[in-house]
């Protein structure tokens, strides 16, 4: 097999030297394994490059490390994709780290050694499209958030670490009702207005909302949260509870929330309209999120596979 790390030489110097602290250790501690680092040119270029590898050698098997956050995943994703000589991981080093928060955390995953000797798993990813995610795709608050953070994240005092926060606070002002209507596998969930909503395979977005507690990225199913209109102040007082995972069993939610579970999901919405997909936005008013069961092998560590078994909940039917 064939480790092939992929990273974005430009991402920051506490990252540059992380990945040169990482290649030293590699080539010292694994002199037997092929092992390979490819620096991304621009955007997009990890998924041709994947692409490009498992096309031309489509005997060997490789696995991709992702070095960096969601970003990166889901443009490795985008590579493996439709390759049966393709597995791949995260090298958790990036500002968003929303999937292996699933397995317990980053610092599972930032363990090399642990890592290179991970036992693969075949896992679920969704298709909008031509496009795929492997983790949340979002819509309503959440997208006006993230759509803010972009705007603002190279200014001082705004962006940087507060562009979050200054997310938030806009779409306080600008997105509590949200014109759009959802059906799952055909069933109609609301009548044109929501606060958000959220179709996972994963169990967290946005750094540290659990916004799918109950979600298994293994069941060929879809966890679909749509959290209705409600004043500002209810979001202020409730918020803490989501972020925490614990809206599906609070009963102050039982009015405001429809979970489901479900394969096809679709949206429409008026023009303007958009949803983030692992982090990305992308703007569309009619769209369709499928799930891909059993699309991706992804690389477990030992010790995230045993928080996994300890964790994972029984089936909700909310």
């Amino acid at each position: 097999m064939k480790h092939i790390f992929i990273y974005n030489p430009t991402a920051g110097r506490d990252n540059t030297e992380r990945i040169a602290a990482l290649q030293e250790k590699l080539k010292t501690d694994y002199p037997e394994l092929s092992i390979e680092f490819y620096p991304t040119k621009a955007a997009k270029d990890a998924t041709a490059y994947v692409r490009a590898r498992l096309e031309a050698e489509p005997d060997v098997q490789m696995r991709f490390y992702a070095c960096g956050g969601d970003g990166t995943a889901n443009e490795v994703l985008h590579g493996v994709i439709g390759h049966k000589n393709a597995s791949m991981t995260c090298y958790p080093c990036g500002s968003g780290n929303d999937y292996v928060k699933y397995y317990g955390g980053a610092a599972r995953f930032l363990d090399v050694d642990a890592l290179i000797h991970a036992e693969e798993r075949v896992v679920d990813a969704m298709r909008i499209g031509d496009r795929y995610s492997i983790n949340v795709t979002n819509f309503g608050f959440d997208t006006e958030v993230a759509k803010t953070m972009h705007e603002v994240r190279r200014k001082k005092l705004i962006g940087g670490k507060n562009a979050y926060t200054t997310g938030i606070i806009k779409a306080l002002m600008t997105a509590m009702k949200n014109d759009c209507t959802v059906w799952v596998d055909g069933e109609k969930l609301n009548d044109g207005k929501i606060l958000l909503c959220t179709v996972s395979n994963g169990r967290y977005v946005g750094g540290a909302y659990c916004c799918a507690p109950h979600s298994l990225n293994d069941d060929g199913l879809l966890d679909v949260c749509l959290v209705k209109p409600l004043s500002r102040l209810t979001l202020v007082k409730l918020i803490g509870v989501y972020k925490k995972g614990e809206h599906l069993d609070d009963p102050r939610f039982k009015n405001l929330i429809t979970y489901r579970r479900g394969k096809s999901v679709r949206v429409v919405a008026p023009e303007g309209f958009g949803y983030t997909l692992d982090g990305e936005i992308v703007m569309a008013n009619d769209f369709t999120i499928e799930v891909c069961p059993g699309a991706v092998r992804f690389a477990v560590p030992k010790s995230a596979c045993e928080c996994t078994a300890q964790k994972e909940p029984e089936a909700a039917t909310v």
